[in-house]
């Protein structure tokens, strides 16, 4: 760990001295394992997606490698998960409205008669002022395994409650196959992950993660909104030219397994076809070393017209906003930097 963390000075003062290098520097730095591994057979430039950590083990990190998604077992206690809950029931009756929070709900249950409650809210995000829900980006438990893919500088980048509804009968609570990286105006993206954990049993009925194992090893694909006959929820925009035939994973989980995988991983989720429920809360976490870059003229641009005319109506910002002006400092904790989407 001590060899992790001079890394990660190294590569923050490289940084500052404009070195091309700079966020590449676990090429030329070893990689410890707490596994016992033979020095024949060991190979440190087969790590490309995770760090020197004490944390996992040398076939966790060949899994993440591989497959580009890890799943950790029991994580998130019984307890926490209950305080997230209650705090996002409280959200749902207006109890509480804490600042710059996004409520979302399914393009199919718009009006409908549950005014005040969970079974209109399919999702908050950016709830970084709210203590309670915030929480979930400083759980230790979670910090250990992030530190494994960004390093200790850690930025809390994106923050998400998903509550899915039971599907309304035109199977808008699906979600279509896409690229977190899609949302992010920030590289490297070897540098960014996502935690994301189950607050109840998630499997196939009520809509559990589905991921295309390995695509994280390929590029950033061009997204836009599916052609569904029940409609698409905003924002939900999908990978166009994906091979159909590619296997594909279902993620089943218990409440407090947590999900890590990389943004380029390429994943979304089924329909509910249950009456519950499903929630699960996450994080998207990224090293400071990370830096901005321009989505002008590339397959994002039109994620941050979008962005930028919901900032209008919502805030009275101009069009010309940014994505990356979207994202900034929000506070300093125990070392970490955390930095939070603002709209």
């Amino acid at each position: 760990m001590e060899q992790s963390r001079a890394a990660s000075r190294l590569r923050i003062v490289l940084g500052h001295l404009g070195s091309p290098s700079a966020l590449n520097i676990e090429s030329f730095v070893g990689h410890p394992t707490s596994g016992t591994v033979s020095s024949a057979s060991f190979h440190p430039q087969q790590f490309q997606y995770s760090l020197d950590n004490n944390v996992l083990t040398l076939e966790q990190r060949k899994f993440y490698e591989e497959n580009g998604y890890l799943v950790i077992k029991n994580l998130v206690s019984d307890a926490d998960i209950q305080r997230f809950r209650n705090e996002f029931e409280k959200i749902c009756r207006k109890e509480v409205k804490p600042l710059g929070l996004t409520v979302m709900r399914d393009v199919a249950i718009l009006k409908s008669e549950y005014a005040h409650s969970e079974k209109t809210v399919t999702k908050v995000q950016d709830f970084q002022e709210d203590k309670e829900l915030f929480r979930y980006c400083t759980l230790p438990e979670i910090l250990n395994y992030v530190e494994c893919f960004t390093g200790p500088n850690i930025m809390a980048m994106h923050t998400m409650l998903i509550n899915k509804p039971p599907d309304a009968g035109k199977k808008t609570s699906r979600h279509p196959l896409h690229q977190d990286l899609h949302y992010f105006p920030f590289r490297p993206s070897n540098l960014i992950v996502c935690a994301w954990t189950a607050m109840e049993p998630i499997d196939r009925n009520n809509g559990c993660l589905v991921v295309l194992p390995g695509t994280h090893r390929g590029s950033l694909k061009p997204h836009d909104y599916p052609k569904w006959e029940g409609g698409v929820n905003k924002m939900f925009h999908g990978i166009q030219d994906y091979e159909e035939n590619t296997a594909r994973v279902h993620l089943v989980m218990e409440k407090g397994d947590t999900v890590f995988f990389h943004p380029l991983l390429i994943h979304g989720s089924g329909r509910n076809k249950t009456q519950g429920f499903r929630k699960a809360i996450s994080c998207h976490f990224a090293s400071a070393d990370c830096h901005y870059i321009n989505v002008k003229g590339t397959s994002q641009e039109n994620i941050e017209k979008e962005v930028a005319g919901l900032a209008n109506k919502l805030y009275g910002l101009a069009d010309s906003v940014d994505l990356k002006v979207c994202f900034s400092d929000h506070l300093d904790q125990h070392g970490e930097t955390l930095s939070l989407l603002k709209i």
